[in-house]
């Protein structure tokens, strides 16, 4: 089966959040993000680390969360934001996970 085109795949932003601590599991800070409206259907949490994450908005999503992020919801606030993953994990020190071969 063939790939799916870059250009059909949508565009995308790369949201940095800071976590509160009390949010001490991925499935809790789901739990919390699922909650949001404004986030939809199409958001993927990528990365959780201690007290920051990633997640992935739809272009068109982002443009609305973007003020709400920022001025937090239940903790959660946006730190910063990209469209590229690399960017906002250099700016929070996250890692990148070891490649899958």
């Amino acid at each position: 089966m063939a790939k799916i085109r870059k250009a059909a795949r949508g565009k995308h932003r790369w949201v940095g959040l800071s976590i509160p601590k009390e949010i001490a599991s991925r499935e809790e800070l789901e739990a919390v993000l699922c909650e949001i409206a404004v986030l939809g259907d199409d958001w993927r949490l990528y990365d959780f680390v201690d007290v920051n994450a990633i997640l992935r908005l739809p272009l068109a999503v982002y443009i609305e969360a973007r003020p709400i992020l920022e001025a937090g919801v239940d903790g959660i606030t946006s730190v910063t934001a990209s469209g590229k993953i690399r960017l906002v994990r250099e700016r929070l020190g996250i890692k990148s996970p070891p490649r899958r071969r």
